[in-house]
């Protein structure tokens, strides 16, 4: 029988927030909370990240409750006692979430959210919330350098074939709409999302006609306003000459041939025979797009080479992010009861404290650097990034257009010098720690080798 994952989400868990979470109730520990989300390092050749997925788990939150279902699976574990399981019927979330909004840059260390809560719901909602942010940031991340190398050219997200699954596929469609693609070639986001879709035609689909041109011209009947040709399935430049002959046929017609596509072979070479050909034959408007195997390394290089394409379509190199996939995240408790912690394991060092990021900008509107300070300080001429989304388990705000987290986006990586946008070793953006939060990170330090060390 298959798994309806939509009504499971609780249960999506590691078990060993469940056990902490019975165990908790054993010692009715239900004092408030607060976990911090952050990424601890970058993956190579990252100086930033982009922030999203924010929106689905504000969902998971406000509609958190565990199905009758989920309940009686875990009595059948005999792990848990009859009066925990008959809590977690009754429970659901009931706290507040601060958080950086989608499509705004952040860096390594400083958090993009923080959690407060009852400590049984902050802690049992960790693996979501790590597993809900950690792969959007990841590729809206990877889109924006897919952005950075194709400079003005447009890109388009054809992934869906090799994510890690259909979930996946959603999740980056997404992800790179807001990192600055124009659409994808999922038809399930598009529907979702109400991302723009795009989609030409496959080799099979050419050698399925006696020969070539006869499919050009079939498609060019079934779709005279929206005709890609995709030209490299024998000879593109061959393909390239047939493609002119079904333009010249178009415009007899009253319509207009938009693009033909390449996806093997000298990308560099190929496109300027085939800008040549175009051009020469009078249809200089029709632009030229490129797929296959692509990420930022090689939209660069050929563009450096010079490629004369207009619009790339970016697939499994994207959806998986290949050179770097995964974050380096963490959900840490920075505060319970109302007593700052941290943790203090080397190389994993978390910050204490309710804190609120700032973000400094020069006198031209660029970004300069960010402090991490307490939530209550006030930091002149800075920007506080967190806002409140979300109180008493209710989300304050509605789900925002895509379209206006995808600007937000645009609108900032604007702002970031390109010192921190090369694709390879970028410089690292300067991420300091106020004096108040450094002056608590010293004595919650201090408390804690008094106490669990014996130190002085």
């Amino acid at each position: 029988m298959g798994l309806d994952q939509s009504r499971s989400r609780e249960i999506t868990t590691d078990l060993y927030e469940l056990t902490m979470a019975a165990s908790y109730f054993d010692e009715g520990m239900f004092a408030p909370a607060i976990f911090s989300l952050f990424v601890r390092q970058y993956p190579p050749n990252r100086s930033y990240f982009v922030c999203a997925g924010l929106d689905d788990l504000l969902d998971y939150l406000e509609f958190f409750h565990f199905q009758p279902d989920d309940l009686e699976y875990l009595e059948r574990t005999a792990l848990f006692s009859s009066k925990f399981l008959a809590f977690l019927e009754r429970l659901r979330f009931t706290g507040s979430v601060r958080a950086i909004r989608e499509g705004r840059i952040f860096f390594s260390t400083e958090p993009l959210l923080e959690i407060t809560a009852p400590l049984i719901e902050a802690q049992l909602v960790e693996t979501f919330v790590i597993n809900a942010m950690n792969f959007p940031c990841l590729i809206a991340t990877k889109a924006s350098r897919c952005l950075q190398a194709a400079g003005d050219r447009r890109l388009v997200d054809f992934s869906l074939r090799r994510t890690q699954g259909i979930d996946a596929g959603l999740k980056v469609a997404r992800a790179s709409y807001i990192g600055g693609f124009v659409g994808t070639s999922n038809v399930l986001a598009g529907k979702l999302y109400g991302l723009p879709i795009y989609g030409t035609m496959a080799h099979s689909y050419v050698e399925s006609f006696p020969q070539e041109i006869d499919a050009f011209r079939a498609f060019a009947r079934s779709f005279p306003k929206n005709t890609v040709l995709l030209i490299d399935t024998y000879d593109t430049v061959a393909g390239a000459r047939k493609a002119v002959t079904v333009a010249h046929e178009m415009r007899t017609a009253g319509h207009a041939l938009l693009a033909v596509r390449l996806d093997s072979g000298d990308l560099v070479h190929l496109s300027r025979e085939v800008r040549e050909i175009l051009d020469g034959a009078g249809f200089s408007q029709v632009t030229i797009f490129a797929s296959g195997g692509l990420d930022e390394f090689e939209i660069q290089e050929i563009l450096a080479a010079g490629a004369r394409i207009d619009a790339f379509g970016v697939g499994t190199k994207l959806g998986v992010s290949a050179d770097a996939p995964y974050l380096d995240s963490a959900y840490k408790m920075v505060e319970y009861a109302g007593r700052p912690v941290l943790k203090l394991s080397s190389g994993k060092i978390s910050l204490a404290g309710i804190k609120q990021v700032f973000r400094v900008s020069d006198d031209r509107g660029l970004l300069q650097r960010d402090l991490i300070g307490l939530h209550d300080e006030v930091v002149s001429e800075a920007e506080p990034l967190f806002h409140l989304v979300m109180k008493d388990g209710k989300r304050l705000f509605p789900s925002e257009p895509l379209d206006l987290i995808r600007q937000r986006f645009l609108q900032e990586f604007a702002r970031l010098p390109a010192t921190y946008k090369a694709l390879r070793r970028a410089e690292k953006y300067p991420v300091e720690i106020t004096p108040r939060l450094q002056t608590l990170q010293d004595q919650v330090t201090s408390e804690i080798r008094k106490k669990e060390l014996g130190g002085s």
